[in-house]
């Protein structure tokens, strides 16, 4: 089937080379033509393990490209995918600019009856929208339809997460509609749940906000935990071998970051604020990540320990290991603290690095420095504090003794329950994180 995908980030780019990977015929169309050229020489702009094999493994087979052109790619295309982005608002609603645009482009270039499915994460209602936009639009004799197809992929695993979903769910509201879709995506081999659109809508964002809200609840409880004596690892592991709670989103750490959960839980709260409704749960969950995302700094200034001129050793940018995304990082919400307690940060971070460096290139930043190490080692050598804010597995792999023998003074603040605090604690290193 010819499809064309219109965005080429997280969405977009996994959605098009998987359905690429299975057998369509794709096109990816993005606005930016420099992107276009790293993508036609087999390189990624976003990191995701596996992606960019595939992208270099489906190009040479012909069955992805990428183009500007959005008015041929739609022309020539049965099934449109809108991935683009949509952020949040400064009030933290939806900011649909960027799929409404699509919209426009897709109006304006159709010339045959085609379904145009919506990945893009969007407030419930949105699709209706969408379909009265692009009927009142298209040139008249076009049979034109919308559907939801929400993504439900972790950035990290996307690639993974695509071709073996444990669910792909489909919003339609005719069965001509529903029948593409099932077609378009028989060859992944997944169960199929076909609901209305506005279900499906829902299915997203309910799906993402519960699991902000778990996050959430165990950052409270780890924060009890610490108050109390209680060890929230062992809590943890005795509330998974129960079924109706499971063992995944049981860590407790800085909170929640990335492309979905922070936009999505404000979203939704605000779209219920907007029908009369308090969406009392979600609104905590928010509060409490808020609040979380700044923990290890309000550690260190529970600890009485004053940051300026101090070399402080920073592992990780990236708002979790698996990418490079910095959106809604907890560094990025510690940093400008450390910065202007006068702090001089060495931070290190393996594929995120590149991205931090556009919002501080190295160099002094108000009270205090930034500069960038090769390694966790290097930034450790004569640090006064380290700070940890990713779990990349080559910082879990760091012994007590490369803190106590790199560091000027072995002092710890894990946001990730790395490791074991008795080990550290037994090498001399005064150690916190969290809940434990």
């Amino acid at each position: 089937m010819k499809i064309a995908v219109a965005g080429t980030g997280y969405v977009g780019l996994v959605t098009g080379t998987c359905l690429a990977e299975t057998g369509h015929d794709v096109v990816c169309v993005d606005i930016d033509e420099a992107k276009i050229k790293v993508m036609e020489s087999g390189v990624s702009p976003i990191y995701e393990e596996g992606l960019e094999e595939l992208m270099q493994k489906n190009y040479a087979a012909g069955r992805i490209r990428y183009t500007t052109d959005y008015a041929t790619a739609y022309r020539e295309s049965d099934v449109i995918f809108i991935g683009v982005g949509t952020p949040e608002r400064p009030d933290g609603s939806c900011n649909l600019d960027y799929v409404m645009g699509v919209a426009k482009q897709i109006a304006e270039s159709v010339v045959k009856d085609t379904l145009v499915v919506v990945k893009s994460t969007v407030p419930i209602g949105t699709n209706d929208d969408i379909e009265k936009f692009l009927k009142a639009n298209v040139k008249a004799g076009i049979n034109i339809e919308v559907a939801s197809n929400p993504e439900f992929l972790a950035q990290g695993t996307a690639v993974h997460d695509t071709l073996h979903a444990s669910r792909i769910v489909i919003g339609t509201e005719s069965v001509h509609a529903a029948e593409i879709l099932k077609k378009v995506y028989e060859p992944f081999g997944v169960p199929i749940l076909s609901v209305n659109r506005r279900s499906a809508e829902m299915i997203k964002y309910a799906s993402n906000d519960f699991l902000a809200l778990k996050i959430s609840y165990m950052n409270d409880i780890a924060n009890l935990c610490e108050l109390l004596g209680a060890d929230v690892k062992d809590v943890a592991k005795g509330m998974s071998y129960d079924e109706r709670i499971g063992n995944r989103f049981l860590n407790p750490g800085i909170g929640y970051g990335g492309s979905c959960f922070p936009k999505d839980t404000k979203a939704l709260r605000e779209l219920a604020k907007s029908k009369g409704y308090d969406l009392k749960t979600v609104s905590a969950a928010v509060e409490v990540n808020e609040r979380q995302q700044r923990i290890l700094y309000t550690k260190v200034k529970n600890a009485n320990i004053s940051l300026k001129d101090k070399r402080v050793a920073v592992l990780g940018l990236a708002f979790k290991a698996g990418t490079d995304d910095l959106r809604e990082a907890s560094s990025l919400k510690h940093m400008p603290l450390f910065l202007e307690d006068g702090a001089h940060i060495v931070a290190v971070d393996p594929v995120a690095e590149a991205n931090f460096k556009k919002r501080y290139p190295e160099g002094k930043h108000g009270n205090g420095y930034i500069e960038y190490a090769p390694d966790a080692k290097s930034a450790l050598k004569d640090a006064d504090l380290c700070i940890i804010m990713t779990e990349w597995p080559e910082f879990k792999a760091l012994k007590p003794e490369d803190f106590t023998s790199n560091m000027k003074s072995a002092v710890v603040f894990d946001g990730r329950n790395l490791y074991e605090p008795a080990d550290m604690r037994n090498a001399g290193i005064k150690y916190s994180c969290i809940g434990r």
